[in-house]
This record gives structure tokens, sequence and C-alpha cells, in this order.
């Protein structure tokens, strides 16, 4: 997968990219929704799967993220979820959900010792495979946010 990333930031064909696979039938993605254009702590996005083939089938779709990258160097596209349908007849649709809290936009940053998400415009994209990307849909980190801290998790660790 890391590879694959990097591939695609770099833009170098592979011969399989991530999420490589092969069904019998065909998907098309829909109405990719986020619960906000502004992220707050955490962001809700959906996307309608519909089997559009003549028989019936499951798919996998992943989500990926591209963030600002002005801060620290980011991917291109970084996998950050991915979900499977139910078995879908032909015509059939399902609607898929997916969580992204801050963790998912943050990058570990060694000057602070923490998890950081940095402030600007973020896509978020949802397909069948790294260079299968359907649908995408944009939102904006207004400031800056630590996420996590390596101090603050070793000082968890003493409260067990």
């Amino acid at each position: 997968m890391v590879y694959r990333l990097l591939s695609v930031t770099r833009g170098v064909e592979t011969a399989y990219p991530f999420g490589f696979g092969l069904s019998y039938t065909r998907f098309d993605y829909e109405d990719l929704k986020l619960s906000g254009s502004e992220f707050t702590g955490e962001l809700f996005a959906t996307v309608t799967i519909q089997n559009a083939g003549t028989a019936a089938g499951r798919e996998v779709v992943q989500l990926y993220v591209s963030a600002p990258g002005k801060g620290a160097p980011k991917p291109a596209l970084e996998l950050r979820a991915f979900a499977k349908t139910r078995t879908l007849q032909p015509g059939e649709s399902q609607a898929l959900g997916f969580r992204l809290t801050g963790r998912e936009l943050a990058s570990f940053d060694e000057a602070t010792s923490s998890w950081l998400a940095e402030a600007g415009s973020y896509s978020l994209k949802v397909g069948a495979s790294s260079t299968d990307i359907r649908q995408s849909a944009g939102f904006v980190l207004t400031r800056p946010r630590t996420v996590d801290s390596v101090a603050a998790s070793i000082g968890s660790l003493g409260a067990r």
C-alpha cells in the first residue's frame, strides 16, 4: 500500500494498484455527501453504491484523503477507511458511511512530538482503488489541530 501511495505522489505507474481486483459486475458511485464543509472534530461522509452490472456482487469502497501538505510532506492520497457492501443484485443500491476524526488527518511532527492536522483545504475521495477514484468532495480545517502528543500518551500509561 505505501508503495502505491508513493507511486501516485511521484506519478509512477504500477502494475497493480492498491485495491486492484476483478468482479463479474460493475458498480456506480453516486451522491458523495459530507456532514459539513468545515472540519470541527469529526466529519461524516456517505456515498451510494449501485450495482450497474448484470450479476450480483459486492464492492469494497475505499476512502482516501488528500491533505494540504504545506507544512509536512504528505502522500498525494492516504487510505483512511474502507467498507464492503452487502451482496447487491443488479440495479440495487446501498449507502455506505464513513467517520473521519482528527487522527485520520494528522501527521507526526517530530519538532513537537505530537500528531498535528494542518490547516487548509482537504479533499476526500472514494473509489474502487487508488487509481480508480469515482467521487470527491472537499472540506476545510480552518486552524491547525493537535490530535495527540507523545507526552500525553506516556502520561496516560502511568494512569493505568
